[in-house]
This record gives C-alpha cells, sequence and structure tokens, in this order.
C-alpha cells in the first residue's frame, strides 16, 4: 500500500510542478502554491492513515485532480486511462481492428456498417449482419463495448467471428485480419447536382486536412462548382486543421498585412500564436455556404468566423455553441492525461468566440448553447451603422466590407434558420432510437429482396423507394410493443420526418452515410435554405 501510495504522490507532485514550471517563474505567483500543495499532501496522508475504511490512494488522487479543474473553465479537463485513449484515437483519426460498426440490440451485436475499405467490409460482411460468436466465446449478451475490446487488436493478427444474416440459414464464418482502421472526420462527400457539392465534417482530426483535400478533389472532378460545407454538430478538434481547412477558402491578401484565420491571447505572451491564410488553393473563388448549429463549436467555429469575418461566404443555420479557449494536453505515464485552457481565441475582425461560464456548472453552460431565443431572418442587412439592429448589448464588429456582426459567444449566422421543434412523441422516438430498431427488424424479412431490386443504384432508391401505408402501420404496432403511446396527431404532425427517418434508416443500411444524408437532406430546412442561397454566395465570391 505504501509503494501504491508514494507512486502517487509522486505523480501528484509531477502534475503541480508541470503546471508551475512549464511557463517558468515568472509567470506563476510562487507565494502560496508549495503551501497549498502541502496541505493537500497531508490531508493524503492522514486519510491514508486515519480514514475508517481502506482508502484508494489513485481514486482519491483523480478525484482531487477533476475538482480541482472545475474549479477553472469547463474545459480544462482530466481524462482517466480509458477514455484518454478513446479521445487519443478520436484526434489522431486511427485505430487497430476490423473496421466496424457495431451496437448492442436486444442482447445481440449487430453490424451497423463496415467501414469502406476495411477487413471486414472486404470480405463481404454486411449492415444488419448479427455477430454471435468472436473466437470461441459466444457474444450473445456482450455490450458494444464488451465486443469492440475483442473485435480490435494488434494489426496483422487474426480473429475470427460467426455470422447470423437473416435470411440464410447456416451461420457464416469469417476470419478477420486486422489491421489499421481510419476513423474519417469527413461522414460524406455528396454532388447535390451537377454543380452543387456537398460536405460534412464530424470533427477535426489530425487527418481533416487529408480527408478533405481527397473529398474537394473528388467532387471538383465531378463537376463542382459551388459548395455547402456543412460543420453541424461539429464538436472541433485540433486547430491546425481548422486552420487549413479555412485556408482552403481563404487567399493570403495583400502586404504588408496578410489575411488572418485566427489568432490567441493568453497569460503567456510566448504560447500565443496567429494564423494566416496563404495563396495557391484552387478553392478561393469557389462560392460557399456553411451550416452551423448549436453543437458547432471550437474548430468549427474558427472556420466560420474567418469566413464570415472576410466576406468569403454564408454562414446558415443557428449561432454556434461559443467555445473559444485553447487547450493543451499533457500525457501520464499511466495512460491518463489532462488538457489545461492556456489561452483564447479570436476571430480576425477580434471577436472573442467564448461565452460567458462564471458562476455556471458545466452542466448549465452546456445547455445555455441550446436555449438560445434566436429570431429566424436574414443578418445581411446589417450595414456599418451598429444601430441598424440591436443585439442585446452583444459587442458589435466589422467584417472585411463593413457588415455588423457580433461578439459575446458563439458565431452568430447570416442567415438564422432554426430546425422544426420536434413534439414531444417524436423526441422519445428518436430518444429511444426506434426508427433504427425497427428498420432492423423491418429488414429481416425484406433485406434481401430490396437489395435485389436496387443493388447499387443508390438515386433509384432516393427517388422511388416510398414509405407505404403497411410498413407505416407495421411501425405504429413495433413503437406499441415498445411500450410507447401513439400519439395520432403527434405523428401526423411530424408524418414527414417520420417517412424521411424510416427510409433513411433503409438506405444507410445499403449505402451507409450516403444513403441516409441523401434521404434527411431533401427535409432539412437548413440545407434546404443554403440550397436557395447559392446565388448569393455566388456574389460574394466574387467580390471577395
Amino acid at each position: 500500500m505504501k509503494r501504491k501510495f508514494s507512486a502517487w504522490i509522486v505523480a501528484a507532485m509531477m502534475l503541480v510542478g508541470m503546471l508551475v514550471g512549464f511557463q517558468g517563474r515568472n509567470l506563476v505567483s510562487a507565494d502560496n502554491i508549495y503551501d497549498q500543495f502541502k496541505k493537500f499532501q497531508d490531508i493524503l496522508v492522514l486519510t491514508d492513515k486515519y480514514y475508517v475504511d481502506p482508502v484508494d490512494a489513485r481514486k482519491l488522487t483523480e478525484g482531487a485532480i477533476t475538482g480541482m479543474l472545475e474549479q477553472l473553465d469547463p474545459h480544462s479537463v482530466y481524462f482517466p486511462p480509458k477514455l484518454f485513449e478513446k479521445a487519443a484515437e478520436e484526434m489522431q483519426g486511427n485505430y487497430q481492428g476490423v473496421g466496424l460498426q457495431i451496437r448492442a440490440l436486444n442482447d445481440t451485436i449487430i453490424v451497423v456498417e463496415p467501414m469502406g475499405g476495411g477487413p471486414a467490409a472486404k470480405l463481404g460482411i454486411l449492415a444488419n449482419d448479427r455477430i454471435v460468436r468472436i473466437n470461441d466465446s459466444t457474444s450473445i449478451g456482450f455490450t458494444s463495448d464488451q465486443a469492440s475490446q475483442r473485435l480490435r487488436g494488434p494489426k496483422g493478427t487474426k480473429v475470427k467471428i460467426a455470422i447470423a444474416r437473416p435470411g440464410v440459414k447456416e451461420n457464416l464464418v469469417y476470419e478477420i485480419t486486422r489491421a489499421e482502421i481510419s476513423i474519417v472526420s469527413i461522414d460524406v462527400a455528396l454532388m447535390i447536382n451537377d454543380e452543387v457539392g456537398y460536405l460534412a465534417v464530424n470533427k477535426f482530426s489530425t487527418k481533416t486536412n487529408d480527408e478533405m483535400q481527397v473529398a474537394m478533389r473528388d467532387l471538383r472532378g465531378r463537376g463542382m462548382k459551388r459548395l455547402i460545407l456543412d460543420l453541424r454538430w461539429n464538436p472541433g478538434g485540433v486547430m491546425e486543421e481548422a486552420v487549413k481547412m479555412a485556408d482552403l477558402f481563404l487567399d493570403a491578401g495583400t502586404k504588408p498585412k496578410p489575411k488572418q484565420i485566427v489568432y490567441t491571447k493568453g497569460r503567456a505572451a510566448e504560447l500565443e500564436e496567429n494564423f494566416v491564410a496563404t495563396s495557391g488553393q484552387e478553392y478561393e473563388k469557389l462560392p460557399l455556404i456553411i451550416l452551423v448549429n448549436h453543437a458547432s463549436a471550437s474548430a468549427s467555429e474558427i472556420v466560420a468566423g474567418a469566413i464570415q469575418d472576410w466576406d468569403r461566404g454564408l454562414i446558415v443555420g443557428e449561432t454556434s455553441f461559443g467555445k473559444g479557449l485553447v487547450q493543451r494536453q499533457w500525457a501520464f505515464g499511466d495512460g491518463s492525461a489532462f488538457r489545461l485552457t492556456i489561452a483564447r481565441y479570436y476571430t480576425p475582425t477580434g471577436r472573442l468566440i467564448q461565452r460567458s461560464y462564471e458562476g455556471k456548472d458545466k452542466a448549465a453552460y452546456a445547455r445555455e448553447a441550446f436555449e438560445r431565443d434566436e429570431q429566424e431572418g436574414d443578418n445581411l442587412e446589417h450595414k456599418k451603422d451598429a444601430t441598424a439592429k440591436a443585439d442585446s448589448g452583444r459587442p458589435v464588429f466589422h467584417t472585411n466590407s463593413g457588415r455588423v456582426v457580433y461578439g459575446g459567444g458563439g458565431i452568430s449566422p447570416d442567415y438564422i434558420v432554426k430546425p422544426p421543434a420536434a413534439t414531444e412523441f417524436m423526441q422519445n422516438l428518436q430518444r429511444r432510437d426506434l426508427f433504427y430498431q425497427f428498420v432492423t427488424s423491418y429488414l429481416d424479412a425484406r433485406g434481401q429482396a430490396l437489395r435485389s431490386t436496387y443493388g447499387e443504384d443508390i438515386l433509384r432508391f432516393v427517388k422511388t423507394f416510398a414509405v407505404t401505408d403497411e410498413m407505416l402501420q407495421e411501425f405504429r404496432t413495433f413503437v406499441t410493443t415498445k411500450g410507447l403511446k401513439v400519439e395520432e396527431k403527434d405523428l401526423q404532425k411530424d408524418l414527414v420526418f417520420v417517412h424521411a427517418r424510416l427510409k433513411a434508416e433503409v438506405a444507410r443500411s445499403f449505402w451507409g452515410n450516403n444513403g441516409s444524408y441523401r434521404v434527411m437532406l431533401d427535409v432539412d430546412p437548413q440545407f434546404k435554405k443554403a440550397m436557395t442561397l447559392l446565388p448569393e454566395a455566388v456574389k460574394f465570391a466574387k467580390v471577395n
């Protein structure tokens, strides 16, 4: 116990030492930090010695670290080893395994989607397959995490799985050689019509720019002349990748004052950074619209803010989250890590994107971003006169052309478009994931026939497949068996969306995101508004 305890005392001392030492003595008021650390050490020693029950020094230390960081800001955070491993995978954009997106449903592990190009997809494993054995053990009753742990492993090693496929009598056995699997940050890259490209980015990992370059070249090769870039639900990630994305669309400006993309300010001047655009990208005159919503944060806001401040494109949707703090990460030998806020970032006009968090717990701070009372409409009418439209006292800034934009938290769109308010019935359907569950069972009986009918022809499916009255009635019955009362008036109110969700889940089963996105964009008011604004985006591109 003493060895274990001493190791954690050393770890705690190292943590405080890094907080004190990484910026140098001149940056920290050290008159009492060592006294405070001595107090913490004494409490830990006395607790270990005298507490009524045996104590776990690791648990106490991690609790103390978490509590300490909660006194700072909502985005300084400690990661225990398992959480940090997952977070690192997300940021690095890869892991080693078989390349299956899975989930547990009714004690069975179901393949949601085989990842394109992965070893499982190459062997012919399909969406809606059931994994019933992994190596020599049953997987019935496994959670998704338990199954993932057994499917993952060093690349080059093998894992054997048994698949139950609806419509096939015997189980199918596959021996899969694990490989390096990319966790893509681009959900989908589509041509909406002969000229309009659509690209949805779910995060900013270390590989986002590489993926972006490939996707943009592909869309350009298919005739793209205008782009809708979807950053909705994108929580951010690596700042440098956001800078590269914005730089795709911005020229360098004129000397001696190049076009800024973002800059940071902190207590330590040597940690401050200034990022500017470079010339030479082929997309610097491409008409551009960016979609954002209340969940678009951090790196997403860097891109949207730079594009808006330079009048390079239009921003459509809802005011973004308002996360304008820069973190630096330190990892420890036990696999844990922590991220500490070291600076704030600002858009080219000087807007601080960070919302106020003083006096709010983390839950209230996060919830506040989704409870804004915004009025739908056009913000482009704002001219150089800041009195053109008051905005609740938010600080006023001006874009490159003189348009008024606002600071004080998040990026306010040029066109505010709200999604339709969901009824409580619809919220329950989505919260309990009943669309996916129903379609999974629906395809057990009809999946093979639908595959035979449509093959790889996704466009024919989108144009001709319709949710029939019979399918809708089956859905009603299914929902009832799950203990949810079908409110007919709410169902009729949401009928268009219900039809789209059911159709999208079928499409996802066959074509992944390419299928589901094509269906859902047809009932997406923010996307549809963006399509009508493309002529305005053309004007912005020509003026810029």
